[in-house]
């Protein structure tokens, strides 16, 4: 992944080819339709937490996080971008659903604290991939959550991330009333 080269220059690149790009999203996509055609197969067979852990299901992620990093190279190489293209991020409409309550009044502001992990992923051939750590995070983080509310703290927000710790109150919204101030 050199950054030397006319990819990464400021010049327009008008004769892209963007074949090799169509093919590593449709790769991409065949391993999207055949995972969750196996995940409803596996799932009708376990309950949750055993098919999250089905060596089929764990080999398929791998699968896809491969795709993912082919289908950033191909990009990368082609544009000279750096794309994101493995972040999950909610809607608007799906923010409020999740994050109905407000500060409590009276409430002492609110300060954001960080558990971090550094995780490597496992020796092959290995059930398990680095996917799979956000997932036990997420869980870990529910009862983290629920022990400090029922130890009388306030929980206003909280997140598992990957790749950098979240961000909390960095709404547009909060920009401007920043800037209002």
């Amino acid at each position: 992944m050199s950054h030397e080269d006319a990819t990464h220059g400021p010049a327009p690149m008008p004769a892209v080819d963007p074949e090799p790009m169509h093919r590593a999203v449709d790769a991409l996509a065949a391993a999207l339709h055949e995972y969750v055609g196996t995940a409803v197969g596996v799932r009708a067979e376990f309950g949750a937490a055993e098919a999250d852990e089905d060596p089929r299901i764990l080999a398929l992620e791998n699968r896809i996080g491969q795709l993912n990093a082919t289908l950033f190279d191909t990009l990368h190489d082609g544009l000279g971008m750096h794309p994101d293209l493995t972040s999950s991020v909610w809607g608007p409409e799906q923010e409020q659903d999740r994050h109905e309550h407000e500060v409590p009044e009276g409430a002492v502001i609110a300060e954001p604290f960080y558990l971090g992990f550094l995780v490597a992923a496992p020796q092959q051939p290995a059930d398990m991939t680095l996917d799979g750590v956000i997932e036990r995070l997420d869980e870990a983080g529910e009862e983290v959550a629920k022990r400090l509310l029922d130890g009388g703290y306030e929980v206003v927000e909280w997140a598992a991330s990957r790749g950098q710790a979240a961000a909390f109150g960095d709404d547009a919204d909060d920009d401007e009333e920043d800037d209002d101030r």
